[in-house]
């Protein structure tokens, strides 16, 4: 029997993804599908679960909060629908194998290439942290890797009981897997990987207890992150201190997952003690922002237990300008974004505009309700007119809106002339991003190289059903980007 919601082979979701090959159903029972962005041209990853609805709304919330996090060790999110009957999330998709997987079947790591691993997983936290979230899935089963060097962290969840500490600890759970081969039973994830070996009280063997080699700095490192009676790092004190293991000094080797040790530190070393650790940290931290000057932009995701196509991605490189990396929501205040209607008229619907940009989703700005979906038949579309204050390099525009059917586009302009010239603004603006269906989520990406003061979210003559009417109604709009220079 046919599940209920359950997609074809073929078949197009949202007017946009074709459902391409069934890879698996992960461990919540989401399905997980590669597909195609057609609009795009460009592969997804779609998990799928049924019914939507209050069953799927942990899924979206997570998707939703994982697209707030733009880092290259988390993957991307593009798009979150719920159509009732069944609900999706469409993310990047990665060639990659979970490390769950790679251990279970190759056996531990050296411990070069463990730390480096741990130390994407750590940067990726420390992103999702800044930007006031937390990740709560942090497992083998959810750090992917890839055959380019690649390491990405998918799969958030929502959870009251995940905390920035809770991640952390789990950081050194995957390390100890990574160097050991086997996953501490406390934390969530193990799969098929056997449970950490156990000393005198029923404590975790330290991983030198486990296995010959492990380099003494390591080794207490992991022991600490596990310790409950030791209190941890924060995500970002613990990506400097694994930076150690991970940045090179000499040109990097070539080939898959090939990582790189600092030739400046002997890596069996005695134990640093932990206030000399922090130390290091401090000093490895101000180098990499006196050599950078980087700036890591914020905004996370759902992806399968078991996800294949994940998203991997490398350190960012010191040398080059990536803008998708060091892009930064813009903030945004309530008198710098406006209605724009090709009909002009007294009485508007720009009441409530504001809450569009002031950060709390539970607001809104809805447009008219209308007797049919092309507003009616009376304009073209109508949309949100928002004034940066200054030039900025435009990374993506995130809109979150309250129902999924709404055709949305990015256009920009040189100037904002008024509301009287609104019915200009409609024809002659250029258009950034082309209209798109949305699910409750869309992310709108400039299809070129854009830097714009004016931006203009603009919504065209397809809206969704609404009681007994269409309207749309947003909750929230981001724009990610960089000051231009």
């Amino acid at each position: 029997m046919t599940q209920v919601g359950a997609p074809e082979v073929g078949e197009i979701l949202a007017d946009r993804y074709r459902i391409e090959e069934h890879i698996n159903d992960d461990a919540t029972g989401r399905q997980v599908w590669r597909g195609v962005d057609v609009i795009l041209r460009r592969p997804v990853t779609i998990l799928l679960r049924s019914p939507g609805g209050k069953e799927a709304e942990e899924m979206l919330s997570a998707a939703v909060a994982a697209s707030r996090v733009i880092h290259p060790n988390i993957v991307g999110v593009y798009d979150a629908i719920d159509e009732g009957h069944r609900a999706y999330v469409v993310r990047e998709w990665v060639d990659g194998r979970p490390l769950r997987d790679v251990v279970s079947r190759e056996g531990p790591m050296e411990a070069h290439r463990a730390a480096a691993i741990a130390h994407a997983v750590a940067e990726a936290l420390s992103a999702v942290h800044a930007s006031g979230f937390t990740h709560g899935n942090v497992h083998p089963g959810t750090v992917l890797l890839s055959g380019d060097d690649r390491v990405v962290l998918g799969d958030a969840r929502i959870s009251p009981d995940a905390t920035p500490e809770t991640d952390v600890r789990a950081v050194g759970a995957v390390l100890y897997c990574a160097l050991t081969g086997y996953w501490p039973r406390e934390f969530p994830g193990a799969g098929v990987l056997p449970d950490a070996p156990r000393v005198e009280g029923g404590r975790i063997a330290s991983p030198r207890q486990v296995r010959g080699g492990v380099p003494p700095f390591l080794d207490e490192l992991t022991s600490d992150l596990l310790n409950p009676a030791v209190q941890p790092l924060t995500s970002a004190e613990l990506a400097g201190e694994l930076a150690q293991f991970s940045v090179p000094e000499e040109p990097a080797l070539s080939g898959p997952l090939d990582f790189v040790t600092s030739t400046s530190i002997a890596v069996d070393s005695a134990p640093a003690r932990p206030g000399a650790r922090r130390f290091l940290f401090a000093i490895v931290a101000l180098l990499v922002v006196a050599l950078a000057g980087l700036v890591v932009a914020t905004t996370f995701l759902p992806s399968g237990d078991n996800a294949a196509g994940g998203g991997v991605t490398p350190a960012p490189t010191i040398s080059s300008f990536d803008p998708a990396q060091q892009a930064q929501p813009i903030t945004i205040s309530p008198n710098q974004v406006r209605l724009v209607d090709p009909v002009v008229d007294p009485d508007d619907e720009e009441d409530d505009i504001e809450n569009v940009v002031d950060g709390d989703q539970t607001t809104s700005w809805p447009t008219n309700t209308y007797v049919s979906p092309d507003f009616g038949g009376l304009k073209d579309g109508m949309g949100v007119l928002i004034d940066l204050g200054a030039p900025y390099l435009i990374t993506s525009v995130e809109v979150i809106f309250a129902q999924p059917g709404v055709t949305v586009g990015l256009r920009y302009g040189s100037e904002d002339p008024g509301r009287n010239a609104d019915p200009q603004i409609a024809e002659e603006w250029e258009v950034a991003a082309p209209p798109v269906r949305a699910g409750g989520f869309i992310q709108l990406t400039p299809t070129e190289e854009l830097t714009t003061q004016y931006l203009l979210v603009w919504m065209t003559d397809e809206l969704p059903s609404y009681q007994d009417g269409y309207r749309a109604e947003i909750q929230e709009i981001t724009v990610n980007g960089v000051p231009a220079s």
